[in-house]
């Protein structure tokens, strides 16, 4: 709701006279922020910020909180059951390891979560060892190793039983930028994949494959808007550049039922200390602000 919708709601409010709006500020949103400064203008806002008794048994919730004011979660081993879990990695190649063990193995045989369909790896970055693009090459390899049926386009490998997403909109194929589905037959006679997305089979040409990205791993900023049972967040100082506090808020705000932090502690801290991202430069407040009538002397005119 970026565009024509957004103004939609503008218009419904003001034919309604009072509308309650609620809004994932502290998300890293991208054109959603956008819709917030706009909103703010014209409406009185109200943060939420009480953790009632019945999530606040959740450490997800508040992991996500303490992050959310500043502060670093509770990344103790916790003494029981627990939704929310740290695990210790002080460099790229041993976090791959643990990622690709966790996924693989450690999450499904303790909570019995499906390692292809109920797990999903999130990551800082798409770039570096621990980055999306390096982490689906290997979870693909691991999960499901391609057999003789398979395609190799644009940088990729497609074979059945592999997890993809959709990076970009096709109103043709009603698929849009961010949905996940799963590859259910590869024909190299007839140049085509079946994929299943939400349970509807959707037919691409072998050339129509730049369209799908392996989606074992995927950034956190493409995960907004999404919820998965169980999320593993890679969290290490080579991501620096994208350690900020809106991103781990959101990332660990996707999971459901489980989050698992992979990383090093200081990266963390990294992260919660940095608000950089949530800055913005703009003069919608200004334009959107009410005009004050400029009175003019109308005898000066034209002199």
């Amino acid at each position: 709701m970026c565009g024509v919708g957004f103004f939609r709601v503008l218009r419904l409010r003001a034919a309604l006279g009072r509308l309650v709006y609620t809004f994932p500020v502290d998300l890293v949103l991208g054109c959603f922020r956008t819709r917030w400064y706009a909103f703010r203008q014209a409406t009185r806002p109200v943060r939420l910020t009480e953790v009632f008794r019945q999530a606040a048994q959740s450490r997800i919730i508040t992991s996500a909180h303490r992050i959310n004011q500043g502060s670093i979660p509770d990344l103790s081993p916790p003494g029981t059951e627990s939704d929310f879990y740290f695990v210790q990695t002080d460099d790229p190649e041993t976090a791959v390891g643990r990622v690709i063990e966790l996924v693989k193995t450690r999450i499904p045989k303790r909570f019995g979560f499906d390692p292809i369909r109920d797990i999903q790896v999130l990551c800082p970055m798409n770039r570096g060892g621990v980055g999306a693009r390096s982490l689906n090459i290997e979870l693909q390899a691991a999960l499901n190793p391609a057999g003789d049926r398979k395609v190799e386009r644009f940088g990729w490998t497609f074979a059945p039983s592999d997890k993809v997403m959709q990076i970009e909109n096709d109103y043709d194929k009603e698929v849009y930028n961010g949905d996940i589905g799963y590859i259910d037959d590869v024909d190299p006679n007839a140049g085509e994949i079946v994929a299943s997305f939400d349970g509807r089979s959707v037919t691409y040409g072998f050339g129509e494959l730049d369209m799908l990205v392996p989606a074992y791993a995927t950034t956190i900023h493409k995960s907004q808007g999404s919820e998965y049972p169980a999320v593993i967040i890679p969290v290490l100082t080579q991501h620096y550049a994208m350690l900020q506090r809106n991103l781990l808020y959101t990332g660990v705000t996707r999971g459901k039922r489980l989050v698992v932090l992979v990383g090093q502690k200081q990266a963390i801290a990294i992260a919660v200390r940095n608000v950089s991202g949530r800055r913005r430069w703009s003069k919608l407040g200004e334009q959107l602000a009410p005009k004050t009538p400029v009175s003019v002397d109308r005898r000066r005119v034209g002199r």
